[in-house]
């Protein structure tokens, strides 16, 4: 590892908001104009396309009409110029809705704190969100024969094109046309309930050790304390069990044991709600063994975020010290029983890394951070500040950690693998001038690391431990500084970012690479947490055993067990893997990158049995018909390829190719007899294709609508069009996946959630079940085979949510089509056609 390496490292657990990469800004944001205009050209062009045909058509329906009944001439004319006007504009919108690519979602990578693009997001979203009713309305022929029927033309019946309705519905103005399956009498009446069935956080994969410090505690109950996205997981390291605290509304930063070891204090990030309005971030104390929050303290007084928290020690945890994510990064001391501030102060406009009471005296505080320690002193609510000098000492860019010696001095870690011994020592008159106090300054040097010295922990008796950034180091030092024992952890777990101590000999150490390790000296270090360390797409169950795959943009491939909720193997690949789809069989595994690369791995032995490039650009869906005898892959260069699938999914031969999305794909189904599909793209556009048939395009997509279909996952279609909210654009769904047994479908939205609908769920404003947990959208989701979990993925928090399914009836879902119960949930602006 370099030095521009370890230098990245050492600022991993700084906030975006204080070193903010303008560079890299710069090039997002020129990334996603670049993306914008590509697709606002494919959209221009499509529009250009349809009003070529719809010009060419008209003329011919205008001549039959006219050759049936010359006396519907003015009638026609009528409806061509209506109609054809309110075409030109929808053709015209569809061209500048501006949906994103995407690609463009790399806008999320700085989460939700006060995030430009999705501030004008959500403005784009309240202009759209009037257009975005739905209409009932019926086909552009069937208006023009209603017309001339009631112009009084000869052997006219009303209602002979009933069946030809169809429901409109708008996205950032793009009308989207939903065809209402022949099995519903009334649509008017369908009854939206929630579902029956519920979730249940069963198992939290993954650990924020990335760029957060001091996040990992061991508790008398034999548990593991640490976090990730919005949940605190207290994992039981011998008998395998988790709970979970799930008070916490966005992302956890920062969390302290009190030296009771029972009470928990936590931290988390402000974020933002839907509609861009600012989350109010704050800290709760609550109880380790019942999870009841007991405060929560600083509703309404930090900003951004909180960074550090710690207990004081002298007075039994009396205090609670907190630093937050301003500018000023304000230092505040907060009594905890009452829940009321003591005292605050700016502390400093560079990143602070730590906070501490001194164990001896609660009205001394320590904290240090970008080239700083400062020596804090409490008195009469009023703090003054000493900053450590370093004299002789060559100034380090970051000191980031510290710990308390039994003698009362301070050990500081450093970027420069440094341990520093800090003591009082009187003022130098000659430099200070008459008058100058004590002043703390280093008495003593020592070499400990390669690179960074990211985390120090103390044992009983005075020993010491250090662990480093880029050597991975774990070093064990007697009271006197002498080394004593080391140990160096795998290269692929990353660096040694914390460490907390279970027996004096057996240790927990949390990783860069977000792994959480545990061993001795002796007998090494075994992974018992492991995640990605970067966004997720990437997700799929088993046929039919209790066993998953994720890909995202760190390059790994991972293969989990549900039943042991562990990590069964994990794989490294070139390019990173944004979708994936097991072949019916249970045998293989198809994996689609961002080059357009997709590759086909045997479970077993993880060796790449097949390996395609389609096209230059990243893959977005891979889905195997339901006998597996064929693979479509949909790509962002707007086709799906088709493969025939022998020899057991390990030879693939391409089939065909569906041309005819003006946009990339986004999502594709299978119809149950595995000769249909359907598709979904960028421009909110849904086809549907003949594959039996050569890969022909359905221009009829009104004959497709009673099909059905062995998954759904498409994210528009008339099915699933109650998943919408009101104001929504295309975006705000990442993701959906209907159960196996078709009675709920799970929604993976932009807003950190996962919901669950009744299925089918056809009409606006549908009641559903809501459920968090992640800290950043939710890119996917998943049922396993047997419908007992849903998986769910977030993207920049790296975390795997699995929910156990509770509750649910038997039954056929398609029943509930037919229900004929009023229902007040159905849109004022639904009209009949």
């Amino acid at each position: 590892m370099d030095s521009s390496t370890n230098s990245l490292d050492d600022v991993s657990a700084d906030s975006s908001a204080e070193f903010p990469e303008r560079t890299s800004m710069m090039e997002v944001r020129l990334q996603a104009q670049e993306d914008e205009i590509t697709l606002l050209k494919s959209s221009l062009a499509d529009a250009l396309r349809r009003l070529r045909i719809h010009d060419q058509l008209l003329p011919l329906l205008k001549q039959q009409i006219i050759a049936v009944n010359p006396g519907a001439a003015r009638v026609l004319n009528q409806v061509c110029c209506s109609d054809g006007c309110s075409s030109r504009k929808l053709s015209t919108s569809s061209a500048t809705d501006g949906m994103r690519h995407p690609t463009t979602r790399v806008r999320r990578n700085s989460e939700k704190l006060g995030n430009p693009d999705r501030q004008r997001k959500r403005l784009d979203k309240k202009a759209a969100s009037s257009a975005n009713l739905l209409t009932r309305s019926p086909s552009l022929e069937n208006r023009a024969k209603e017309l001339i029927s009631s112009a009084g033309s000869p052997g006219s019946r009303r209602g002979t094109y009933s069946q030809g309705q169809s429901i409109k519905m708008f996205i950032r103005g793009r009308p989207i046309t939903m065809y209402i399956p022949s099995n519903i009498q009334n649509y008017e009446d369908l009854k939206m309930e929630p579902p029956s069935e519920r979730l249940e956080l069963d198992w939290v994969y993954g650990y924020r050790g990335r760029d957060c410090r001091a996040n990992l505690y061991f508790l008398p109950t034999g548990e593991a304390l640490y976090f990730i996205a919005c949940v605190i997981v207290l994992y039981h390291i011998n008998n395998r069990t988790q709970r979970h605290y799930r008070k916490h509304t966005d992302c956890v930063r920062c969390l302290t044991l009190h030296p009771d070891k029972v009470r928990v204090a936590s931290g988390q990030t402000a974020g933002v709600d839907k509609d861009g309005k600012p989350l109010q971030p704050c800290v709760h104390i609550w109880d380790s063994v019942t999870l009841v929050t007991l405060q929560q303290i600083g509703l309404g007084t930090f900003q951004r975020g909180v960074g550090s928290v710690a207990f004081s020690s002298a007075d039994s945890g009396a205090f609670l010290c907190v630093i937050d994510d301003s500018n000023e990064h304000m230092l505040s001391v907060w009594d905890c029983n009452k829940g009321t501030k003591h005292a605050e102060v700016k502390s400093t406009n560079e990143a602070v890394f730590a906070v501490e009471f001194n164990p001896s005296d609660s009205t001394n505080i320590i904290t240090c951070g970008k080239s700083h320690v400062y020596f804090w002193t409490l008195s009469a609510g009023q703090f003054t500040k000493k900053q450590g000098i370093f004299g002789k000492y060559k100034k380090p860019k970051f000191i980031q950690c510290f710990v308390f010696s039994l003698t009362g001095d301070v050990l500081t870690g450093d970027s420069e693998g440094n341990i520093l011994t800090w003591g009082k020592s009187a003022a130098d008159v000659k430099t200070l001038g008459k008058g100058a106090k004590e002043t703390f300054q280093i008495m003593r040097q020592t070499k400990a690391h390669e690179g960074s010295v990211f985390t120090l922990c103390s044992l009983h008796g005075g020993a010491l431990l250090s662990g480093g950034g880029k050597d991975r180091k774990i070093i064990r030092w007697s009271a006197d500084l002498a080394p004593e024992r080391e140990c160096e952890i795998p290269e692929k777990f990353g660096a040694v970012r914390t460490i907390a101590d279970v027996d004096d000999e057996e240790l927990l150490v949390g990783t860069t690479r977000n792994a959480i390790l545990r061993g001795t000296f002796s007998d090494g270090f075994v992974a018992i947490v492991q995640g990605h360390v970067d966004e997720m797409w990437g997700l799929a169950t088993h046929p039919y055993q209790n066993i998953f795959l994720t890909c995202g943009h760190d390059r790994q491939v991972c293969l989990w067990q549900t039943e042991e909720h562990k990590l069964d193997w994990c794989i490294t690949l070139e390019e990173y893997g944004l979708c994936a789809d097991f072949c019916p069989n249970g045998s293989v595994v198809s994996v689609g990158l961002n080059t357009g690369r997709w590759m086909v791995l045997d479970l077993l032995t993880r060796e790449v049995v097949s390996e395609f490039t389609d096209g230059n650009e990243q893959l977005s869906v891979m889905r195997y018909s339901p006998d597996g005898s064929y693979l479509a892959v949909g790509s962002h260069d707007n086709f799906i390829y088709i493969y025939s699938v022998t020899e057991r999914g390990r030879r693939y031969t391409r089939f065909g190719k569906c041309n005819g999305h003006s946009s990339f794909i986004t999502h594709l189904d299978w119809s149950k007899d595995g000769k249909y599909i359907m598709s979904n793209s960028g421009d909110y556009e849904i086809l549907y294709w003949d594959i039996a048939a050569g890969c022909k395009l359905l221009r009829n997509r009104f004959e497709s609508k009673d099909r059905e279909w062995a998954s759904y996952t498409c994210v528009l279609g008339f099915h699933v069009m109650g998943v919408w909210l009101e104001g929504s654009d295309g975006t705000d769904i990442n993701a959906l996946c209907r159960s196996h047994s078709e009675r709920v479908v799970a929604v993976a939205d932009d807003f950190c959630k996962v919901h669950l609908f009744q299925y089918p769920c056809p009409k606006p404003k549908a009641p559903s079940q809501k459920y968090e947990g992640h800290g950043s959208h939710v890119t996917n989701v998943c049922f396993t085979h047997s419908d007992s979990h849903l998986l769910s993925m977030g993207g920049k928090d790296t975390c795997i949510l699995q929910w156990r399914v509770i509750g649910g009836g038997t039954g056929e879902s398609r029943e509930r089509l037919t229900s004929s119960s009023s229902t007040s949930t159905s849109s004022p602006e639904l009209a009949t056609g």
